[in-house]
């Protein structure tokens, strides 16, 4: 099943769910029952209720979309850095050269085409890409430099080939939920609650209330759903993407 089917079979049961109860409860109704007698404080505890989970759902969408383009822009740095390692080895001898990029490209490859899915599944990066990396930077500091140009780029080099095994961790340590259990205890638990108090304003089954209702419980599901979806920043629809490696390495499409 796709997120995208769940997201909508989640808004539907929602919405159903409201109905379902206004109708259930609008049968136990006497006729003599007023709407209007509704003491003033439930509507405000009503709005107060609105308001504050209101800002904790968009805290919870800052926090995990802010989680999701830090992911994204380290991603960035891992293929523009391991780009710089490609380019500034163009001062090596041929043969040194193509080391030099065979180990670039080899680590891309399998990042693009193996270490993503392995992160979804597994929620960690691959102890192969670390070797492929590790062996990129054993080949460049091995090779005592043969010439004064080589010399000047040997440590910009290394530096760049650090720059990607940090983003690299840090990518690592970006993979899986980063939303605490109880932060989600606290959305799930207001939601009920926010739609709950919808209860206590005697709405009746007027197609107006009926739509509003609905609606508003349908946008809680859908806000819950896009903070989970964004909650995993590697592993779920709205997910980060290889895009930065594959725009800075068109070869290896």
């Amino acid at each position: 099943m796709s997120e995208w089917l769940a997201l909508a079979i989640a808004m539907a049961a929602s919405v159903l769910v409201v109905v379902a109860v206004v109708v259930l409860r609008q049968r136990r109704v006497g006729e003599d029952d007023d709407p209007s007698e509704t003491p003033d404080v439930i509507e405000y505890i009503t709005m107060m209720i609105g308001v504050v989970y209101a800002i904790v759902l968009g805290l919870a969408i800052a926090g995990v979309w802010e989680a999701r383009s830090a992911a994204q822009d380290e991603v960035l740095n891992e293929a523009q850095a391991l780009h710089e390692v490609s380019a500034r080895a163009e001062v090596y001898p041929a043969d040194f050269r193509a080391r030099v990029r065979g180990d670039v490209d080899a680590y891309v490859s399998f990042v693009v085409n193996t270490e993503w899915d392995h992160m979804r599944e597994n929620g960690e990066i691959s102890p192969r890409g670390t070797e492929l990396l590790a062996k990129l930077r054993q080949d460049v500091a091995s090779r005592t430099p043969q010439s004064d140009l080589e010399a000047q780029v040997y440590q910009p080099i290394m530096d760049r080939i650090a720059a990607a095994d940090e983003s690299r961790n840090t990518r690592g340590q970006s993979t899986g939920p980063t939303m605490p259990g109880v932060v989600w205890f606290g959305l799930i638990v207001g939601a009920v609650v926010t739609v709950g108090m919808v209860f206590a304003l005697q709405i009746r089954r007027s197609p107006r209330e009926l739509i509003l209702a609905g609606t508003f419980s349908a946008l809680i599901a859908f806000l819950l759903f896009l903070i989970w979806d964004f909650d995993d920043p590697f592993g779920r629809g709205v997910s980060v993407s290889t895009q930065p490696f594959l725009d800075l390495f068109p070869s290896l499409l």
